[in-house]
């Protein structure tokens, strides 16, 4: 069986972004939490300079100046994790980071910013100033995380939205293999078939034309060759259909509702009496849009066909032409066994078939010619189990 046919392929694809999605996100929320630690050690290592040199001042001058140069390098080599101090009253004294030093403090928008970081229920760190040696004051630092751990925080949503488009044009390019594989298969199979049909079909008629020649000239003998003149005509309409499937079609700008009648002539003939075919062709516009009789013709059979084997030779088949603003639209509707709701789709899916007979190809060949060479729509309008089924196509005017 082919890869592109088998169904095993799209779980497989799901499951395998799955796991990548699912090791890269914990990698990366692993990575976060690692830079996440980091930037509070930080922090925390700054509370600590700051401290030791409230006190280092309270001390005097000269322990100042020794450790001074250590915690200034300490406090110069944070370039990125922004940082504020904050007095007891509310008011910001000094920041780094929140924005460039050059700048003239917006005590606004450091209000604000300090208003999130408090939202999100970040602990400050404290530490105490010695300005005023018998009124020492208490003083808070806080922080937000660095724009690269915010950044990094946001990566398993890109990831996962970068994995999705992925499984997405993955998906969307498997199936367009199996479709262009599903085409190329069915375009081979309807030209050997018409290959095929050919060559009887050639003899056929020359035999024909023998018997024309040397049989007795009764009544008889003549309704004979005429039925076998018309089945001959209509084996050489069906090589004809099927030769034209894979290649491009003539379309011709002719009458719907002559196509339509002529199908239905056909499958007249061949019908249960019991069937009742309800088609006012003479109340109809004469709609014209381009099509190609011969394929448009086989599609109304498939339909007809399909009309009459849900009905169990017994019912009413309705056919209906009309326009719904720039389409030319053809219901067509039996009092039939009926489809389920979720089986819509499925019904023109190659292999689809509920009849013990037959490939399952009609209706897949039948949106194929209506879709790819009509430019047109087939869908089941409403349907019903035990209730019958309406089928419309739809075309450009």
């Amino acid at each position: 069986m082919s890869f592109f046919h088998d169904r095993r392929w799209k779980t497989w694809l799901i499951i395998s972004g799955i796991i990548v999605l699912s090791l890269s996100t914990a990698y990366t929320y692993y990575v976060t939490d690692k830079l996440a630690e980091r930037e509070h050690n930080t922090i925390q290592l700054i509370s600590l300079v700051l401290q030791d040199l409230n006190e280092a001042d309270e001390e005097g001058t000269d322990n100042l100046d020794m450790s001074s140069n250590i915690h200034l390098d300490v406090l110069a080599g944070n370039k990125t994790i922004p940082v504020m101090l904050v007095l007891p009253s509310g008011e910001i004294e000094s920041q780094f980071n929140f924005q460039p030093e050059n700048e003239v403090l917006d005590q606004d928008y450091l209000k604000r910013e300090l208003e999130k970081i408090k939202k999100k229920g970040y602990e400050p760190f404290e530490i105490v100033s010695y300005i005023y040696p018998n009124n020492p004051t208490k003083k808070y630092i806080y922080y937000k995380n660095s724009k690269l751990l915010q950044l990094l925080s946001l990566f398993p949503l890109f990831q996962l939205l970068l994995i999705a488009t992925f499984v997405a044009y993955g998906l969307y390019g498997l199936n367009a293999a199996r479709r262009a594989e599903q085409n190329r298969v069915w375009a081979g199979l309807a030209k050997e078939t018409a290959h095929q049909l050919g060559t009887p079909i050639s003899a056929i008629m020359a035999w024909i034309s023998l018997l024309e020649n040397t049989l007795e000239k009764n009544d008889a003998n003549q309704e004979v060759l005429e039925e076998l003149d018309k089945d001959v005509r209509r084996l050489n309409l069906i090589a004809e259909r099927f030769s034209k499937v894979g290649s491009k079609p003539e379309l011709k700008n002719v009458s719907i509702v002559d196509v339509v009648d002529q199908a239905l002539d056909y499958m007249k003939r061949r019908a249960s009496r019991h069937v009742k075919f309800i088609f006012d062709k003479e109340s109809l516009p004469d709609l014209k849009t381009r099509i190609n009789p011969p394929l448009f013709e086989w599609v109304v059979e498939n339909l007809l066909r399909n009309a009459l084997d849900a009905m169990d030779g017994k019912g009413n088949i309705i056919v209906d032409i009309y326009e719904d603003g720039s389409k030319v639209c053809l219901d067509i509707s039996d009092t039939g066994k009926g489809i389920a709701s979720n089986k819509f789709k499925a019904v023109f899916e190659p292999g689809y078939s509920t009849k013990k007979r037959g490939w399952g190809l009609g209706l897949s060949l039948a949106k194929r010619i209506i879709e790819m060479y009509h430019k047109g729509r087939i869908f089941v309008k409403e349907s019903k189990p035990n209730g019958g089924t309406t089928f419309t196509i739809q075309l450009p005017k």
